[in-house]
């Protein structure tokens, strides 16, 4: 089976120490693919050094984060565009609004958002989204935009059905992370993800965030890796009712299609 992993941090400092034999595992595991999350311009330069480092397995998004909103200035913009229009970034993003941690005034949030909207539909690019506890808003910005997007991807979704029928009614795409092996806070997600269809479904880590609680026999540590993203697929197969083998070729295809990733080698 051949995975995608549509969004790690792997320019993460936890990564620092063993970042090539992390890479090495991810293939191991069928993880031929990962797109690396820029969620402020210090990682957005870091993930594209990762990109050249690894051609054909990385690509890469370019985006502020709605935790660093207050850093969005002028001159952050024109670095976006400027990265936006760079072959190692294939997506905008990670941007939109996050409500839990409120690392940032809503106001501020809401207008780096429609910055980067703004950016993605200049650039021609698609967005990875982000968005926690801020649904209605979220979506009303989004709505403003999305015709003009060639793409859009609720990145580490988490919602309820409700919030994923309406995603899906705007056309976008759904990531699915390892928070649907987490029985205290998405066992939700293992009937909601029933419902999305085949051609809108993607699978990611979010890693080192969101290690699968239910694997067995725990990992040393709490750190995620692109190579537990086969226990995720395996968590998605069982609820959907389908096998591995075909989740794997669905989501992989879909993956390849939205990030416009190569065959790899």
């Amino acid at each position: 089976m051949q995975l995608v992993d549509i969004g790690i941090n792997l320019t993460h400092a936890s990564y620092d120490a063993d970042r090539t034999e992390v890479l090495a595992r991810a293939r191991a595991a069928g993880v031929l693919q990962l797109v690396v999350t820029g969620s402020d311009l210090p990682s957005i330069a870091r993930a594209v050094e990762l990109v050249r480092r690894y051609p054909g397995m990385l690509t890469a998004t370019a985006g502020i984060h709605p935790h660093h909103a207050l850093e969005h200035d002028d001159d952050t913009t024109a670095s976006l565009r400027a990265w936006l229009k760079r072959p190692e970034i294939a997506a905008a993003g990670e941007c939109g609004l996050d409500y839990f941690r409120n690392y940032a005034p809503h106001d501020a949030q809401q207008r780096s958002f429609r910055r980067q909207l703004e950016l993605a539909v200049e650039c021609q690019r698609p967005v990875f989204l982000h968005q926690r506890d801020a649904h209605d808003d979220f979506m009303k910005i989004l709505k403003e935009f999305r015709a003009r997007l060639p793409g859009a991807v609720a990145h580490c979704f988490t919602g309820t059905l409700a919030e994923a029928r309406a995603c899906l009614e705007l056309d976008l795409h759904i990531g699915i992370t390892g928070w649907i092996c987490d029985e205290r806070r998405g066992a939700h997600l293992l009937e909601l993800v029933k419902f999305i269809p085949a051609d809108r479904l993607m699978l990611e880590t979010d890693g080192p965030y969101l290690l699968p609680r239910d694997l067995k026999p725990r990992p040393a540590t709490r750190r995620n890796e692109p190579m537990y993203l086969a226990h995720i697929l395996r968590t998605v197969a069982a609820a959907r009712g389908q096998s591995a083998e075909q989740v794997a070729a669905d989501t992989t295809r879909v993956a390849r299609a939205f990030f416009r990733l190569p065959e790899p080698a």
